[in-house]
């Protein structure tokens, strides 16, 4: 599942999705699941990876992806947020340890493990990916050196 999850983080901040596909291109029971699991959703963008499909859309005001497998089994929902939405205890930690960075990317992801969070933090020098759960710290993912 971990490799789900880094996967679908990695489709979500680096933008790697391959082909857009209509959805005649998409498998019908991808299709029937997204309805089911969204009905109400607007300006629904299917596009497609090598092991599943990935839809953009409109749900209650938000901008929301889904990842779905070919079986149509809802991977996991990803979403862009403010600092503002996350825990107060991540907020705290922020600005608690890095207050010498800009974030540059914010997400949560949704799923059968639950909810997380990955935040891109920038500075002159330095770019860190941290990610965490509601309940945890902010773990180091990565972290790249600019110069």
């Amino acid at each position: 599942m971990k490799k789900i999850l880094l996967s679908l983080a990695m489709f979500v901040t680096l933008g790697t999705m391959s082909a857009f596909a209509d959805t005649a291109e998409v498998n019908p029971r991808v299709i029937s699941s997204f309805k089911n699991d969204f009905s109400g959703a607007k300006e629904a963008a299917w596009y497609t990876g090598t092991d599943y499909f990935k839809v953009a859309f409109t749900f209650n005001g938000n901008h929301v992806y889904a990842f779905y497998n070919s079986d149509g089994e809802l991977l996991g929902i990803t979403r862009y947020i403010s600092s503002l939405d996350l825990p107060m205890n991540l907020q705290r930690e922020l600005k608690k340890k890095y207050s010498e960075y800009w974030i540059s990317d914010l997400f949560e992801l949704a799923n059968d493990n639950g909810t997380g969070y990955y935040i891109t933090l920038e500075n002159a020098d330095t770019k860190i990916i941290l990610n965490a759960s509601a309940n945890s710290d902010w773990k180091n993912y990565s972290k790249v050196n600019k110069n």
